[in-house]
């Protein structure tokens, strides 16, 4: 197979790193502070997913590959690893873990049976684990983390019987957030911190008992508010005014009379 495309991408990110002709700002980077934006490129990308938008899916695939490609050049620098052993981990990983295709085992699988198969290669090349759940669950974005922890904690019987029962405990949770809330303003803000965390994780988990993604219910209930917000918006500005001179309370009737709609 032929990548000269892929191939001139290569060369040129390499040359944002020359340490002479390089771009400066691509030459302050480290694997540190390009974490940001492996993040955002990533979301990006679902983003365009979302919206079905193949020329924006394209282009946001080719900003998570620059976030690759980058950290790959500065690894190569330090001679630690590069782009060809990143590429041949993989492809290695990629085919122990599919012996139905690439090895000698017999007769179709079906998708789960596939799953399956992945977890228990993957426990085998990891070894024993001492803990059920362990801090490999802390490196989703916390509302992915907490539904994937919820859905682990079940898996080992760890878990309530029902959705009702799970509603009772955000409800207490609820409350439990208004206890640190009390009239007058003054309250601990450590510990209010800690019981709407509470009050979050158990969220998540009656939307697992729901068999719903939290992170996709919010993700929706977020771009639902951009939708509506931008609405208003233009009602504002159909009136030639902007949103900062409107008063709170024209602008609470507005989103009332767009929700309607």
């Amino acid at each position: 197979m032929n990548h000269p495309e892929l191939i001139r991408c290569i060369e040129v990110i390499s040359r944002l790193r020359h340490p002479t002709k390089g771009c400066p700002w691509d030459l302050e980077q480290s694997h540190e502070s390009l974490l940001k934006y492996l993040i955002e490129e990533s979301y990006e990308f679902i983003e365009a997913t979302e919206l079905k938008n193949q020329k924006m899916m394209e282009e946001e695939l080719g900003d998570v590959l620059l976030q690759v490609l980058l950290h790959s050049t500065i690894a190569a620098e330090a001679k630690s690893f590069d782009l060809e052993s990143v590429a041949k981990n993989l492809a290695d990983k990629i085919v122990r873990r599919h012996p139905h295709v690439f090895g000698d085992e017999t007769g179709k699988l079906s998708s789960d049976q596939v799953v399956a198969n992945w977890q228990e290669i993957k426990k085998i090349e990891k070894g024993p684990k001492k803990y059920s759940i362990d801090t490999k669950y802390l490196h989703a974005p916390a509302l992915e983390a907490a539904f994937k922890i919820g859905q682990k904690s079940t898996s080992v019987n760890f878990d309530w019987e029902d959705y009702y029962q799970v509603m009772s405990k955000v409800e207490e949770e609820w409350q439990e957030v208004k206890e640190e809330l009390p009239p007058g303003g003054r309250h601990d803000k450590a510990r209010v911190k800690e019981e709407i965390g509470d009050l979050l994780f158990s969220v998540a988990q009656l939307a697992r008992h729901l068999d719903l993604n939290p992170e996709d219910c919010l993700r929706d209930a977020n771009r639902k508010f951009i939708n509506r917000f931008q609405k208003v918006e233009d009602k504002v500005k159909a009136r030639g005014k902007t949103l900062q001179e409107t008063p709170q309370a024209e602008l609470e009737k507005i989103w009332i009379e767009v929700k309607k709609l």
